[in-house]
């Protein structure tokens, strides 16, 4: 049985599959050659990250598919009712990238807290010539202990990310519509746990509330944050969003940018993805990655590892 990775997988599930029998090709099918590439090869199992959409036209004309998995949290590039009414299973790893996401989302908020973003660019080009002015622009940071995070979407994402921020000293509220509380585990290196019981709040509480903001939310059909949600916020803020580009206004955040409502903001996904508006690739408050969340060698091990155990499992 042929397993074709379209978007690439771990090396850790080539083996897990192959082990069992099956046949991995880790091709890169461009999306217009996909359905006639699935029918000549019979293929079992298409397995995509975000490159790849599955949609219904390929569904209908792809019926030696059984199953469809998808390397990450996210399936709004899979149709994925319309999949299962056709009988196809459709897999995901809710789990695996959790950590992966939750610390680039800090490593976003400590490199804008002291302007890192700005230094390491400013630095090789002024370094020598301008240090102290240099040092005196970059001299008002702030810390994140004793701060307020506010978790928007408080799943397994927006728990990883809440477990790092009570690590460095930080107070977490959270929101979520479909969750009232989570007791979130904080497991140390030698073994010492502790535990932290959160209640979530109102949103418009997480807002009025919190120095940092950041959103783990599925794709919305309307903006989590926009201008409203903006006026709601503590001047000052600092946001980040490596959930989905959407979630987030970027016109009304780059205006809440220059009228001072917000100090920074990080963003590891776009409105426009692959192509970002040049507006927030120049702004100099944006600490910007190309959706590199889940790309940890780490997270891609387990995401393999939890597809190969899946696909295993449903197929035999």
């Amino acid at each position: 049985m042929k397993v074709l990775a379209n978007d690439g997988v771990s090396q850790s599930g080539i083996d897990a599959l192959e082990k069992a029998g099956y046949e991995v090709i880790t091709t890169t099918v461009a999306q217009e050659q996909l359905i006639n590439y699935i029918n000549e090869k019979d293929i079992a199992v298409l397995l995509v990250r975000s490159a790849t959409t599955v949609r219904k036209d390929l569904i209908d004309a792809c019926p030696g598919l059984k199953i469809i998995g998808r390397g990450g949290v996210g399936m709004d590039n899979i149709d994925v009712e319309y999949a299962r009414e056709k009988g196809l299973s459709v897999i995901n790893t809710p789990a695996a990238s959790s950590h992966s996401v939750a610390e680039l989302v800090f490593g976003h908020f400590y490199g804008l807290a002291r302007f890192l973003h700005n230094s390491n660019r400013d630095m090789p080009l002024e370094g020598d010539s301008n240090f102290k002015g240099l040092k005196k622009a970059y001299a008002k940071g702030t810390e994140l202990k004793g701060k307020t995070l506010g978790v928007l979407g408080f799943g397994r994402i927006g728990q990883a990310t809440a477990k790092v921020a009570l690590g460095a000293g930080m107070k977490v509220v959270a929101f979520d519509p479909f969750l009232e509380n989570a007791n979130l585990e904080l497991e140390f290196f030698d073994g010492q746990k502790v535990n932290f019981d959160i209640k979530t709040i109102s949103k418009d509480d997480v807002l009025k509330q919190s120095d940092f903001i950041t959103l783990h939310v599925p794709a919305q059909d309307d903006y989590v944050i926009d201008e409203a949600e903006f006026k709601i916020m503590k001047d000052g803020v600092i946001i980040a969003n490596a959930a989905r580009g959407g979630v987030v206004n970027e016109v009304a955040l780059v205006k809440a940018i220059e009228s001072g409502k917000v100090a920074g903001a990080a963003l590891d996904v776009f409105e426009k993805e692959p192509k970002p508006e040049m507006q927030l690739l120049m702004n100099s408050a944006l600490s910007l990655t190309p959706h590199i969340g889940a790309a940890t060698n780490q997270a891609q091990d387990r995401i393999g590892t939890e597809l190969a155990t899946q696909i295993i499992s449903i197929l035999g």
